[in-house]
């Protein structure tokens, strides 16, 4: 048993959401109880202490769509003219680089790295959607075993595609296939089945995967609306867009992941609302491919439930909330808008999705949810309050704040330092894998 003490911690449980001076007891990876010093101290007597020096805790972030392969692509000059439209962008980028990824050194290293800054940045649980086209077969044991050396939680899937034949696909469905029956630990790792977007998705291989994931009882993890292309592709295919068509093979649903969403109508809402499919909303990467804004206010109004994620943009949360809070003021050029919604992605939604996947809760500090929190080197020039905390984290607390990190109650950060890998080690061979696969190009 150990306890840590005398913290100012943000528990984001609504029955107890603050505590000035604060303790947390945890044993075996799960909060065994949380209130204020001395209560904790004297129930827990024996346990090891450890003093938080007035320190701000957290609980650990959670990324809820993530590709962790795109690491490589960091600093890469891909050549020719630069891409306009969306899909430019993915034949030019994307799915070049999904097609050369071709050995385990490449997909681990892609995923270790990511893992680890997404580590050091506060987040200790990723929702992943992986594609390496060049070797499929036991890719999602690589990543899972990157994700288990970082010391990080994982939900993993693999992005089937029809854009490279039926042997990949039928491969890339074998792979999500074995990954979801494949025994896990689930405290630590569990799947969805993974699809690219309906443009590039047949009706022979919708249905196909329709019928696995009902027999197999797991939810999908797609993009959805995420450029014109996948609208366009959807009516041309069956006079119908693209939500309507994803409806149409049962591939919504409320354990369903439908990620971006920016090229929706209404009526695509009210079915999103219907099957109770929940949203992921990425704002960086979506200004960053200039795909347009998702529709996000209206869908929250209509109950759907919306995660926040990164798409691989970033592996930071904080930068992506940050984000998350501002476009909406400027998208609606009303400074009252995203405030509230972004704060209940990050806080609320995100915790809400991914405990789904695990034995018990992530995202909160509370009696049963798993030890992951943060420490934070945050020395605030106004008060902190339970109602005031999100907006020193928009404020004030960047990625650099983010101290000590535990994670099923194991240090892996102190004092900013990875504590089980050498980071220096990592990024020196990550380098020499990355030359290899650059000059595949």
């Amino acid at each position: 048993m150990k306890v840590v003490y005398n913290g100012k911690i943000v528990t984001l449980d609504e029955e107890h959401p603050f505590y000035e001076k604060g303790a947390i007891a945890f044993e075996d990876g799960r909060i065994e109880g949380v209130g204020p010093n001395e209560e904790i101290i004297n129930k827990y007597r024996g346990a090891a202490l450890i003093d938080l020096e007035n320190k701000f805790v957290m609980p650990g972030l959670i990324n809820t769509h993530m590709h962790l392969y795109s690491t490589f692509a960091r600093g890469f000059g891909f050549g020719g003219a630069s891409p306009y439209t969306f899909k430019e962008i993915l034949e030019q980028i994307w799915w070049r680089l999904d097609k050369l990824l071709d050995t385990e050194e490449e997909i681990y290293y892609s995923a270790l790295v990511s893992a680890l800054e997404g580590l050091k940045s506060g987040t200790t649980t990723i929702i992943d959607h992986h594609a390496s086209y060049g070797l499929v077969e036991g890719s999602l044991d690589i990543v899972e075993r990157a994700l288990r050396d970082a010391g990080v939680r994982g939900v993993l899937a693999y992005e089937t595609s029809d854009r490279w034949g039926k042997e990949l696909s039928e491969a890339s469905i074998r792979e999500n296939e074995r990954y979801i029956k494949k025994e896990k630990d689930k405290d630590f790792f569990n799947a969805l089945f993974g699809l690219h977007a309906s443009f590039t998705l047949r009706d022979d291989t919708l249905l196909k995967v329709s019928d696995i994931a009902k027999s197999l009882r797991v939810g999908f993890h797609i993009h959805v609306g995420e450029g014109i292309e996948d609208v366009e592709d959807a009516l041309k295919a069956s006079g119908k867009r693209t939500v309507e068509r994803l409806n149409d093979f049962g591939i919504l649903g409320n354990n369903t992941l439908a990620v971006h969403c920016i090229n929706i109508n209404e009526r695509e809402i009210e079915i999103l609302k219907e099957t109770g499919t929940t949203v992921i909303h990425n704002p960086e990467s979506n200004m960053n491919n200039g795909v347009g804004v998702a529709p996000i206010l209206e869908m929250d109004k209509k109950g759907i439930l919306i995660g926040l994620g990164t798409d691989g943009y970033t592996p930071s949360m904080i930068e992506s909330v940050k984000v998350a809070y501002i476009l909406p003021k400027l998208h609606y050029r009303d400074p009252r808008e995203g405030s509230a919604l972004s704060k209940k992605m990050l806080f609320e939604n995100n915790r809400i999705i991914a405990s789904r996947f695990f034995n018990s809760e992530v995202g909160v500090i509370k009696e049963g949810a798993y030890a992951d929190f943060l420490v934070l080197d945050y020395y605030p020039p106004t008060e902190v309050t339970k109602d005031n905390f999100f907006f020193h984290l928009i404020f004030g607390i960047r990625d650099s704040a983010i101290k000590d990190v535990y994670v099923h109650g194991k240090l892996l950060v102190k004092d900013h330092r990875l504590l089980a890998i050498d980071e220096e080690e990592v990024s020196k061979k990550s380098q020499e894998v990355a030359m290899k696969f650059w000059r595949k190009f």
